[in-house]
């Protein structure tokens, strides 16, 4: 396995000409958009400006994260965000990295109010995101992040909890098995590395990673069979 870290090397390990550059989107909540990490922008940003550096495969990663966003909002406005990143040539982007779901499972109002999207409701938008995603090209979708309980309610309304988020991240990986799209459990990773890892790692307000969370999560998708492909970096670290 391959490892990350803010303090790494970089050294090529397979020379970038094997690599056609590709043009990736992202979309989703504020996991894909990084709130949390002023320090390196969350996730995807590193791995944006990674894919930036000389030598590199080159690939152009779009940050379409909005934060606040549920499974609807993210289908709403997927093909158009699609149809506008082909850059050149009139072309389309060549994967879509999905994350999105943690909104749907909230409660409202109090720790048993009703979920913010209704789970038999989610089920079908989920399915109906991920069908109109795969028809436009192939698609990666990386789960949500586990909450710290204690600190809930987040802004005083949304109360967030693990059995809920693992109800709904469940049947989003359920839905991805039937339509043969890798999915990374990073609810499953982070919940077995333990409590105090996790509180770690996220920000002062329970929902969102912090620099360090973010950090893990790139490492956990940098280390995932499903995006190695995509990169031609071997990441040592010092």
């Amino acid at each position: 396995m391959q490892t990350f870290s803010a303090s790494s090397s970089m050294q090529l390990s397979v020379p970038p000409k094997h690599f056609q550059p590709k043009k990736i989107v992202a979309l989703g909540d504020s996991l894909i958009y990084g709130f949390g990490d002023p320090e390196k922008g969350g996730w995807i940003e590193q791995l944006r400006r990674w894919w930036m550096l000389p030598d590199s495969a080159g690939h152009v990663l779009y940050n379409l994260g909005v934060r606040g966003d549920r499974t609807q909002q993210v289908a709403q406005r997927l093909e158009v965000e699609f149809r506008h990143r082909g850059e050149l040539r009139n072309r389309v982007p060549d994967l879509i990295i999905l994350s999105v779901g943690v909104n749907d499972s909230a409660r409202l109002a109090r720790h048993d109010g009703r979920s913010y999207t209704d789970f038999t409701v989610f089920e079908k938008e989920i399915a109906s995101l991920l069908d109109l995603a795969q028809q436009l090209c192939p698609v990666l979708f990386v789960g949500m992040v586990p909450v710290d309980e204690a600190k809930m309610p987040f802004l005083d309304c949304f109360y967030y909890n693990h059995a809920d988020q693992y109800r709904y991240k469940e049947a989003t990986r359920i839905a991805c098995q039937k339509r043969q799209i890798p999915y990374l459990d990073i609810f499953d990773i982070w919940m077995e590395r333990g409590e105090i890892w996790r509180l770690k790692r996220l920000s002062h307000d329970g929902l969102h990673p912090n620099t360090l969370g973010y950090q893990a999560l790139l490492e956990d998708v940098i280390n995932w069979d499903a995006i190695t492909k995509y990169h031609s970096l071997d990441l040592i670290t010092t």
